[in-house]
């Protein structure tokens, strides 16, 4: 097996590089690979690699990820979202490779309190969602072969994350405010490939059938930016980490403390059972893998 994966040195793509490589030849690109093109605001370079190498398998772990940003930058954040993932599936078909994909929460309006299915209408809240949402859209209409994972708060212990900001700030403060009016599941950047390279294994082997689609992959249980704050806070103290703050001086406030050029959706639960019962895979508590995370970190 041959797979092609963009995006190598993020969170995600930095996982997959360990995850896929016992399945095949793997060769990984991202915006600055010089012999073959990795950049997703180069439409026609990207679809040249595709039809130069000649992969079973597409791994796109590339995109456009500053929400706030993307407000300002919408043409750059359609390109790499929408556009390069419309390419990157023409070009699989052509090919005939499979194309994995990754989406997010986002493409929901955020209402209600109910996990969201992988049937539940979307209405994303702002220019990203829209980005990724057409991407997914342009994906289902050029390639049959995908599989689009849509997720939520990755972390990685690698590069910048919500809980090394919380422990900076637990130094330098007493007192900390996060917001309790967001809801969803930190997940971890490795267990978004252990899940991909499954999934892979299981789509191309066909034994279960036709497992092309869209699915919810993110870590069990659920948490507000306030509850995941506490975690982070309370099992740094617990494993001696000198600090300032501590779980109980944590203020919930709700999502207007913080405006932010970007809308953020308040519910961002994704239902994964679709995922679990297709590929027969079982999904860990995100304290697991922020647990996992923080001992690696401190």
């Amino acid at each position: 097996m041959k797979i092609l994966l963009f995006g190598k040195n993020g969170q995600v793509g930095w996982e997959l590089q360990r995850s896929l490589a016992p399945l095949g030849e793997l060769i990984a690109l991202d915006r600055h690979s010089t012999d073959l093109c990795g950049d997703l605001a180069n439409l026609t370079g990207i679809s040249a690699t595709v039809r130069q190498v000649r992969p079973d398998v597409i791994v796109n772990a590339a995109a456009y990820t500053a929400v706030d940003k993307a407000e300002s930058d919408a043409a750059m954040a359609h390109l790499v979202n929408a556009e390069a993932p419309g390419a990157l599936a023409e070009a699989a078909s052509v090919v005939g490779a499979w194309l994995v994909h990754y989406s997010t929460d986002y493409v929901f309006d955020g209402s209600g309190s109910q996990p969201w299915r992988e049937s539940d209408p979307t209405g994303p809240l702002n220019v990203y969602g829209r980005t990724k949402l057409e991407g997914e859209q342009r994906i289902a209409a050029q390639c049959a072969q995908h599989l689009i994972l849509r997720t939520s708060w990755v972390y990685a212990a690698r590069g910048g994350n919500f809980a090394k900001t919380m422990l900076r700030l637990a130094r330098e403060r007493e007192r900390l405010s996060v917001i309790n009016d967001q809801f969803g599941a930190p997940t971890g950047a490795d267990l978004l490939a252990d899940l991909t390279a499954h999934m892979v294994r299981s789509a191309l082997s066909g034994a279960a059938g036709d497992l092309a689609g869209i699915y919810h992959a993110a870590a069990a249980g659920e948490t507000s930016w306030h509850g995941y704050a506490r975690f982070v806070i309370d099992f740094a103290s617990k494993s001696g980490l000198g600090l300032k703050a501590s779980p109980a001086t944590v203020d919930p406030v709700p999502t207007t403390a913080f405006p932010t050029p970007a809308t953020r959706p308040h519910n961002s639960r994704l239902n994964t059972a679709k995922l679990q019962a297709s590929f027969g895979l079982q999904l860990p508590a995100w304290q697991q893998g922020v647990a996992r995370m923080l001992a690696e970190i401190i």
